[in-house]
């Protein structure tokens, strides 16, 4: 989830969602106004000492209690505006978002990153049904690179053969028709036991995976 400032900024990241949600390898982007957002993101806000001294050196003490009061619609604000100004007993000041370090905190089952303006929300809860789409995608990569490296071209059909175990089968099953249309298989099948197969190391577990071309 990416909350966003203004409609050109939610314009641009919706006009380049699908590259984006390629290339990180996520489900789902959702392009929010800060406002819409069902994610409520709690920020943080502290003065930038280093430029604000050079500016404002006497009132320094003061502006870092008034910045620290400041609330989330005033930091938003801020993000949105660029500065906002500071009515400080010893006069105004005007704070820009370069004087100022903006962070996102962390929520239950999220978690947060910011570059200066933009935010990013990500889910880290991994459903048994995203878990199963992940193992088939991983599948798909290594037979991928099985098919490279036994030097078939790019169009030739394959037959491949997987070792049935608990841990893939059923996202095989699932997502067979998926996995088969990526890697040109004209047959995909489970099997108990496979001979002359390329072992693919999965972190938790060892995959036998045997890929010919029909």
């Amino acid at each position: 989830m990416i909350p966003v400032s203004d409609a050109k900024m939610m314009e641009e990241l919706n006009y380049v969602a699908e590259l984006i949600k390629t290339e990180v390898n996520v489900k789902e982007l959702q392009v929010v106004t800060a406002e819409d957002s069902s994610v409520k993101l709690v920020k943080r806000i502290k003065p930038n000492f280093k430029t604000l001294g050079k500016k404002y050196g006497k009132q320094m003490k003061e502006i870092a209690a008034a910045v620290g009061a400041l609330s989330q619609d005033e930091i938003s604000s801020i993000e949105r505006n660029g500065q906002i100004t500071l009515p400080l007993p010893s006069g105004e000041v005007l704070v820009e978002l370069a004087d100022v370090e903006i962070a996102t905190e962390d929520m239950p089952g999220w978690l947060v990153a910011n570059e200066g303006a933009l935010t990013i929300a990500l889910d880290i809860e991994v459903s048994e049904e995203l878990r199963q789409e992940g193992v088939a995608r991983e599948l798909v990569n290594r037979i991928q690179n099985i098919r490279k490296s036994s030097g078939f071209e790019i169009t030739d059909k394959i037959a491949v053969e997987i070792e049935r175990m608990d841990e893939i089968s059923t996202a095989v099953e699932t997502f067979k028709e998926y996995i088969s249309s990526q890697v040109l298989a004209t047959s995909l099948t489970l099997t108990d036991k496979i001979e002359n197969a390329t072992e693919l190391d999965f972190e938790d577990y060892v995959v036998k995976v045997k890929v010919t071309k029909k």
